[in-house]
C-alpha cells in the first residue's frame, strides 16, 4: 500500500461536515464511497481538519493508504466516482509513510466571509453570512489584534469541545474588505471547536457597536461573555501547512 496526500475542495452546504456517520453524507464518507468504487477496498480517509456542517473547503488536506497507482488516475478515478457530489479532488501525490494529514499538520488556515449590505444575497447563498447593518471594521480590526497570541480560549470554546486544554496560541488574524465583502483570515496550529465562528460572533457584535471588551471575555472564561456563534456558511477551510513539501 502507499500514502497518498489528497487537496480536496468541497461545499459543505448539504453535507453533515467532514466526520462520518451516520447522519448523512459527509466529506469522508463520499471520498470513502470513491476510493471503494475505484479499488474495491474500505479504506480510512484522514483529513487535516474536521469541518462541522455546512462548512466549506479551498482545500482540505487528507491522506489515504491505496494499491500503488499513478497519482494523476487515482486523481482523475475518484472525481468521476465524485462526479455528482459537491466534492472534488484537485491534486493527488505520492508521499512518505510517516505523512499524516493531521498530526504532520503545522498550521490550519481559515476565512471567514461576511456580506455587508442591505440586500440580501442571491449567488452567495449559503456561501456568507448576510449582516444588512453597517459593520466598524476599524472596531473589529482592534479587537482582532487582542485575539492574536498565547490564550486560554475558554470563552470561545464550544460546550462539546473535547480538546484537553483551552489554550491555544493564535498565529494571525486578518480583516480585508473589498466592496460590500468582508473577509476575515485566521492562521494557527489548532483550534477548538467552533473557536474560529465564536471569535467572528465576538467581532461582529463589536463591528455592530457592542461594549464587548476581548481582554475581559478572555480574564471571565465563560462562553457565555463573548458573541454568539457565528454561522457555518461563511466559513471556509483555505489551506494546511507542513513542515516538508509532502
Amino acid at each position: 500500500m502507499t500514502r497518498y496526500k489528497l487537496t480536496l475542495e468541497y461545499d459543505g452546504t448539504d453535507l453533515i461536515g467532514w466526520q462520518e456517520n451516520r447522519q448523512g453524507a459527509s466529506v469522508q464518507s463520499l471520498v470513502k464511497g470513491a476510493i471503494k468504487s475505484f479499488c474495491q477496498m474500505d479504506v480510512d480517509v484522514v483529513a487535516a481538519g474536521r469541518t462541522d456542517a455546512g462548512v466549506h473547503a479551498y482545500a482540505m488536506v487528507a491522506h489515504a493508504d491505496l494499491p500503488e497507482s499513478d497519482p494523476e488516475t487515482i486523481k482523475r478515478a475518484l472525481n468521476f466516482y465524485l462526479n455528482d457530489s459537491p466534492v472534488s479532488i484537485l491534486d493527488c501525490k505520492n508521499v512518505f509513510d510517516d505523512f499524516h494529514a493531521r498530526f504532520s499538520c503545522t498550521h490550519r488556515n481559515y476565512r471567514y466571509i461576511i456580506l455587508n449590505r442591505s440586500a440580501k444575497p442571491a449567488l452567495d447563498i449559503n456561501r456568507v453570512w448576510w449582516i444588512p447593518q453597517k459593520l466598524d471594521i476599524d472596531a473589529m480590526q482592534n479587537a482582532a489584534e487582542k485575539l492574536m497570541g498565547n490564550h486560554d480560549f475558554t470563552s470561545f470554546r464550544a460546550s462539546e469541545c473535547q480538546a484537553k486544554s483551552p489554550i491555544k496560541t493564535l498565529d494571525m488574524v486578518k480583516i480585508k474588505t473589498d466592496g460590500e465583502m468582508i473577509f476575515i483570515d485566521f492562521s494557527a496550529r489548532s483550534f477548538l471547536h467552533h473557536q474560529v465562528r465564536n471569535m467572528v460572533g465576538t467581532l461582529v457584535e463589536i463591528g455592530l457597536g457592542k461594549l464587548l471588551d476581548i481582554d475581559e471575555i478572555f480574564a471571565v472564561k465563560n462562553r457565555s461573555s463573548a458573541g454568539p456563534t457565528a454561522p457555518a456558511t461563511g466559513l471556509y477551510f483555505v489551506s494546511a501547512n507542513y513542515a516538508t513539501n509532502d
